[in-house]
């Protein structure tokens, strides 16, 4: 943190008479962190009080819903500015609710945003930090790259196309390796007495495989006995 040249004593946030855009200027206030006094920088407040006015605000709003009426929930949102804006803070008291606003303090605000809306995704993380003794960002980011679930590779599917410089494409066969180079000898017989190119006799077996398949053709018993 940037040395204090001067004296800032912050304002108290009143938490209990808080509405949404004051929330958001104090926050925006905190995040700050330089300011120019006489042509000279100092610190303001660090990204940490913000996380901790965030996380003050989410319990204390966690703790209305607990307390009012529905009706007298939905006022107050509504009186304060904060209808539509709950959710997120909520999720924020439900997720964190096994720690202090003190705790979390070295975490940076998208941090917190973050496990809380991927909860379950970071369930494990989430569950570690209650064994830190000090939580920092960095120990937060070690958790999460610990915890990460590798994907799965999922297996490259084959393919005979080829693509040509002018964007088209054409069929290529891969080689075929067999102990009895029984297909290469039958497919070159083939090509020297009927003077065909491979890729026609290619053609005409997979069409003649299809027919097959498709009931159009059948195997004869030649056996007369």
């Amino acid at each position: 943190m940037i040395a204090q040249v001067q004296s800032v004593i912050p304002a108290q946030v009143d938490t209990k008479a808080i509405t949404k855009s004051e929330f958001e200027q104090h926050a925006q206030e905190k995040a700050n962190t330089l300011k120019s006094v006489g042509g000279e920088k100092f610190s303001l407040l660090s990204l940490g009080d913000v996380t901790k006015t965030i996380l003050h605000h989410a319990f204390w709003l966690a703790e209305q819903k607990q307390k009012l009426s529905l009706k007298q929930y939905k006022k107050l949102l509504v009186d304060r500015g904060w209808k539509g804006e709950e959710k997120r803070y909520l999720k924020i008291a439900a997720v964190f609710g096994d720690f202090s606003p003190h705790d979390l303090a070295q975490i940076e605000p998208l941090t917190v945003y973050q496990l809380a809306n991927n909860s379950n995704k970071y369930k494990q993380v989430i569950d570690a930090l209650l064994d830190l003794s000090t939580i920092t960002q960095e120990a937060v980011r070690s958790l999460v790259k610990e915890h990460r679930t590798p994907k799965a590779t999922k297996p490259e599917k084959p393919s005979i196309w080829r693509r040509t410089k002018n964007g088209g494409r054409y069929c290529q066969i891969p080689a075929i390796h067999e102990e009895d180079e029984r297909t290469g000898v039958t497919l070159q017989r083939m090509m020297d007495t009927e003077g065909l190119s491979a890729q026609q006799i290619v053609a005409e077996a997979i069409a003649l495989r299809q027919a097959y398949q498709q009931g159009q053709l059948a195997f004869v018993n030649e056996d007369k006995n």
